[in-house]
């Protein structure tokens, strides 16, 4: 048997007698030491996935997509009414690992719930779907996100209403994808948030300037067509075209 990585319970030297099991996990009766029979699930990595593989798509999609969304907008909008960079990155940094985790938890759990080659296609008809929709500008109503406890500090108040913005928005849907996408549920968080921080960070802090000098466009179609590489990819990987 090729040598893979895994993780388990089981330590030493053990004769493999019996193994069945799906693609990411193979289930062992094993003998360690000549000490009777145990039972041991060694989970292995998918081919072609590791963790760094999902941080960086993740990152790296994530980054792009942000672009121009409404999350960005609301960063720069938080900026200019409060004028304090560092609660208010701070707010989105939390708002960002709650939302993107329990986004990427649930991608995972469909995906490991579902394991039919149907909804391996349907997830890559998502990321397609997905190139479409980048396309599209957000509008943003400037009142709306700031409906926030009227005593709460910059900070609570960035939180929240970072956090109830991103519920349904094009970046928290694509974290739902590449937990789906990727066996790693705090990889994909990590790389989705950084490239949430990566797009929002700057807009806190220079805010218009950034909106004027950077290509918004530019980037929008950059993350389109990653999104649409990533769809194709796995339709071709599924087809068996590729490796």
């Amino acid at each position: 048997m090729a040598e893979r990585p895994w993780r388990a319970g089981c330590e030493g030297w053990f004769d493999v007698l019996s193994a069945s099991g799906e693609t990411n996990g193979i289930i062992f009766s094993v003998r360690p030491g000549g000490r009777g029979w145990w039972h041991c699930v060694f989970t292995f990595a998918r081919p072609g996935q590791t963790p760094m593989e999902a941080f960086f798509t993740s990152t790296a999609l994530v980054a792009l997509a942000e672009m121009g969304d409404k999350t960005q907008l609301l960063a720069m909008l938080l900026a200019t009414r409060f004028r304090k960079p560092v609660p208010i990155i701070l707010g989105i940094l939390a708002a960002t690992l709650a939302n993107h985790f329990l986004a990427a938890l649930v991608g995972h759990s469909v995906a490991g719930a579902l394991t039919q080659p149907w909804f391996r296609y349907a997830v890559a008809a998502s990321f397609i779907a997905m190139a479409v929709w980048t396309l599209i500008p957000d509008k943003f109503d400037e009142d709306e996100p700031l409906k926030a406890p009227s005593r709460a500090g910059v900070f609570m108040t960035t939180l929240i209403a970072f956090f109830l913005v991103e519920m349904g928005d094009k970046t928290q849907v694509a974290t739902v994808m590449l937990g789906a996408r990727f066996d790693n549920i705090l990889a994909v968080t990590a790389g989705t948030t950084l490239g949430m921080m990566i797009a929002n960070v700057p807009a806190v802090l220079f805010g218009g300037a950034l909106a004027r000098k950077v290509p918004m466009r530019a980037l929008q179609v950059g993350a389109a067509l990653l999104f649409l590489a990533l769809g194709l990819w796995m339709i071709a990987d599924l087809r068996g075209w590729i490796g």
